[in-house]
């Protein structure tokens, strides 16, 4: 058990040969055994997939840009699958600042905006609220940032 209040801050990355998945309406997103994994105090780990692992032809880049004060700038896209939409539900930075570079290009998912995230065989759910996109698996404990009162954490 991991417990996100002993991830560091800044945020550290990390490779991981878990098998990390995402499904929407039906369709693979994304498919690795090659994933990183950004670890940041009081949040779930965040999977970045490399993007060979993922079906580019179901993503559409969104105008949505973000800021994080760690990795710099980053992209959002939309999953698109048929006639289903779902705008920014993955984000990328392409050009992240140092010492996040292995990161590049590499897509993230929020788990609270498709059908389906997995971490080998276990379905990760969302950490509350809108921001954050870290993963939570019976594998870390919280408390979690993102609810009521944790603005300031």
């Amino acid at each position: 058990m991991e417990s996100v209040w002993d991830y560091p801050r800044p945020p550290r990355v990390e490779a991981s040969d878990r098998r990390i998945r995402v499904v929407h309406a039906g369709a693979v997103i994304a498919d690795t055994a090659g994933a990183l994994r950004v670890l940041e105090t009081s949040q779930a780990p965040a999977w970045y997939v490399p993007p060979g692992d993922v079906d580019a032809a179901l993503l559409v880049a969104t105008p949505t840009l973000t800021f994080c004060e760690w990795k710099g700038l980053a992209t959002h896209w939309a999953v698109q699958v048929g006639d289903a939409t779902v705008a920014d539900a993955a984000w990328s930075y392409e050009q992240p600042i140092v010492p996040y570079t292995a990161i590049a290009g590499y897509l993230a998912f929020y788990p609270a905006r498709v059908d389906e995230c997995w971490v080998d065989d276990e379905r990760a759910t969302a950490m509350p609220g809108q921001v954050y996109g870290g993963w939570i698996t019976s594998e870390v404990s919280g408390p979690f940032k993102g609810g009521p009162g944790t603005a300031h954490w």
